[in-house]
């Protein structure tokens, strides 16, 4: 009789070598930017999360279980509005001091640039990925007629 042979889920040893890599260097980071104010460091990583976890998560969840919803039949088209929906906020969260021209005059006096460009940029970069999405979806869905289009050509002349 064989014994069952214990498997650790642990990956191979390049991934815990990654891993381990990862870990140092964000413990690493973690010293090197705790070490002047750490408690407002600190403060501001748990405000951070407590925001998205508790406010911000459950909102975009909402939002996306009311886009499924509102799609009925065609689920498949939601992902077509997840993806530049989500790209276009991360771009927002990045850079809403600039986008909401909250730091321009600190922005133009580092820089010498103007910083009234912000929002005309992403809301074009928002129009350009739902637009890109859009034709993506339409060129998928025309395939995909077509394909089954021929298939019941097929399917009649084998008849």
């Amino acid at each position: 009789m064989t014994r069952p042979r214990l498997a650790l889920p642990l990956g191979s040893p390049l991934q815990l070598l990654l891993l381990a890599c990862s870990f140092a260097l964000s413990a690493y980071a973690g010293v090197r930017l705790l070490e002047g104010d750490w408690f407002e460091v600190a403060l501001w990583f748990v405000g951070a999360a407590l925001l998205h976890d508790l406010v911000l998560l459950p909102l975009y969840a909402a939002a996306d279980r009311a886009l499924v919803r509102a799609a009925g039949p065609r689920r498949r088209a939601v992902g077509y509005v997840r993806v530049p929906a989500a790209l276009s906020l991360l771009l927002l969260l990045v850079w809403f001091p600039l986008i909401s021209g909250q730091v321009a005059e600190r922005y133009g006096a580092v820089t010498d640039l103007p910083a009234d460009r912000f929002l005309t940029r992403w809301l074009l970069l928002t129009a350009a990925l739902f637009g890109g999405s859009a034709l993506v979806f339409a060129g998928r869905s025309m395939r995909s007629a077509w394909s089954r289009r021929g298939t019941k050509g097929r399917t009649r002349a084998a008849r």
